[in-house]
């Protein structure tokens, strides 16, 4: 099969790779569309350890089944495979689990490539009315779904009354955006510093958006959710959470500091940090993308996938408007 392969750092290259063999209990999946996400950039750039190169990276994953159970079957793919047995599995927080593994990190390949091998109860069949392009949005989304689901939990204020703050424009941040608005917090603005990016989520999405700027004097909020992870946006949320509030951290951008540890500590502000999303809560993510809950999701930009590396380099230099690009194999 052809793939996008890591080579090493800022390289890739559209090459043949091994086709995947499915194990027991796994499927093949003929990929439609699989998403570049930041991790994803962070590997090429090679600011990530737990993905070396050579690797076929990605893990926002839509397709179709050709072999195995449910063959024929449209589906969107949850890549946190977990062993199913151990406490943290047991008791309804597989993302926890300490024997996880994601496609996109050994010794899982990913899915920058015409074929996956999946276990068969990673997948999440797709109705005929979402398209593949939707759906491979499920991934994302789900960060922001759980990520919600866990700030709502130690939520002081009336969900119907608080007020959030999504720092962050990327897919993790406008899926955070929707997802709040979908579990009962409808007054939500959101933190973009692209001008193009910016614009293009009140246009298209909807979105309340601020300026940096804009949102340094705009007040203090119940619900902060960091979708970008650098010192500089942790110290954003530091300042802009109420006192008794909630800053919950999906980004991964940089280990640097940036909490005002006195101010969280004098405030009572609880601080979260999240990583991925449970099983339920991926399955709860897609219910509420096939209801319509989420919106349009017509927010993605589909390149080829022989194309990678120019779109890593686009989005490497902010000249991308759109929160997501979707490759798609070119055969």
């Amino acid at each position: 099969m052809k793939a996008l392969v890591y080579t090493g750092p800022e390289t890739q290259a559209y090459q043949e790779a091994p086709d995947p063999v499915p194990s027991n209990g796994d499927v093949l999946i003929k990929v439609a569309h699989t998403g570049i996400c930041g991790s994803d950039m962070h590997a090429f750039l090679g600011h990530d350890e737990r993905r070396p190169a050579p690797l076929i990276l990605g893990h926002e994953v839509a397709g179709t089944i050709v072999s195995g159970a449910l063959e024929g079957k449209r589906v969107t793919v949850n890549p946190l495979v977990t062993c199913g047995t151990c406490e943290a599995c047991t008791s309804g927080r597989d993302n926890l689990c300490s024997d996880r593994q994601i496609i996109s990190m050994p010794p899982r390949e990913g899915g920058f490539a015409e074929y996956l091998s999946m276990p068969v109860g990673n997948l999440v069949v797709v109705p005929d009315h979402v398209s593949d392009a939707q759906a491979a949005l499920a991934e994302p989304v789900a960060c922001g779904w759980h990520a919600v689901r866990l700030g709502k939990r130690v939520l002081l204020s009336d969900p119907a009354e608080a007020k959030a703050l999504v720092i962050g424009g990327g897919a993790i941040g406008l899926g955070a955006a929707l997802s709040l608005a979908a579990q009962g917090i409808s007054q939500v603005r959101l933190v973009e510093p692209i001008a193009e990016r910016a614009h293009f989520l009140s246009a298209t999405c909807g979105i309340d958006v601020l300026t940096p700027d804009q949102a340094e004097t705009s007040g203090h909020y119940d619900l902060i959710v960091d979708g970008v992870g650098y010192a500089a946006t942790r110290a954003t949320a530091s300042k802009l959470a109420k006192p008794g509030g909630v800053i919950v951290h999906i980004g991964l951008g940089s280990a640097d500091s940036g909490l005002d540890i006195r101010r969280m500590t004098l405030q009572e502000i609880t601080f979260i940090g999240t990583y991925t999303y449970t099983a339920e809560d991926f399955r709860e993510t897609a219910k509420a993308m096939f209801d319509g809950r989420l919106g349009a999701l017509d927010w993605t930009e589909i390149r080829p996938l022989s194309d990678g590396l120019k779109a890593f380099n686009d989005l490497r230099k902010g000249a991308v408007a759109v929160p997501k690009i979707l490759l798609t194999p070119d055969t």
